[in-house]
């Protein structure tokens, strides 16, 4: 392996060190982006019977504007909830977009090494076609040995750029597509809760299938 990255000259170090950090986001956001955690299921149900049983209080607010990212949006709604409808509407959109700018953090920097390692890799492969072509200049085709390394640092560099860019660009597209569930199933609870603070419709139980 060693060998490999000394084959491949300077340019390595940089796609090695874009291959930890591609790999420190996957991890870090594999985690943060648990559906489990993000929005809870039952979340939403807990709450309304809460207020069906007069239970919430300043204390439960306080406790869900500390819990998670559905919890924190619930919150912003109830605690605006007597001020009408579209005050209640727009303070939920408002956290929302906060909480979901959270959700897409370090994604930009995994998009960028997804684009920017083939790149490195192409540079690799430019610059080592670059020597082998200055070798035939100054000592002919003669010597195989000088361009064998000079075409082996042009291959080694690409595949490396595309094994670090292939992996960051599928997970890349994998946690966008997390993030879109995961808002989907925020703004359908949102809405429910708005709905039936207005008296529109009742929240129904998810796991019986009755109105709460």
């Amino acid at each position: 392996m060693l060998e490999l990255v000394k084959a491949g000259g300077w340019l390595m170090l940089p796609i090695i060190m874009s291959s930890i950090i591609a790999m420190a986001i996957c991890v870090e956001r594999f985690l943060k982006l648990n559906p489990d955690k993000v929005a809870p299921r039952g979340l939403l149900n807990q709450v309304w019977a809460w207020l069906q049983n007069k239970q919430l209080d300043a204390e439960k607010l306080r406790e869900l504007r500390r819990g998670s990212p559905l919890a924190r949006i619930l919150a912003a709604g109830l605690a605006n909830a007597k001020h009408g409808r579209e005050i209640m509407k727009e303070s939920i959109e408002d956290t929302a977009s906060h909480i979901i700018h959270d959700l897409e953090r370090y994604l930009n920097a995994l998009g960028t090494i997804a684009a920017v390692a083939p790149l490195l890799g192409l540079l690799g492969t430019v610059l080592g076609m670059i020597r082998v072509f200055t070798e035939i200049m100054v000592q002919g085709t003669g010597n195989a040995g000088v361009l064998a390394g000079g075409i082996s640092e042009a291959l080694i560099t690409t595949a490396s750029g595309l094994c670090v860019a292939i992996p960051a660009l599928v997970m890349h597209r994998y946690f966008l597509r997390r993030i879109d569930e995961i808002v989907v199933t925020m703004e359908q609870d949102a809405i429910k809760l708005i709905n039936a603070m207005h008296g529109e419709v009742q929240i129904k139980d998810s796991s019986s299938g009755k109105a709460s």
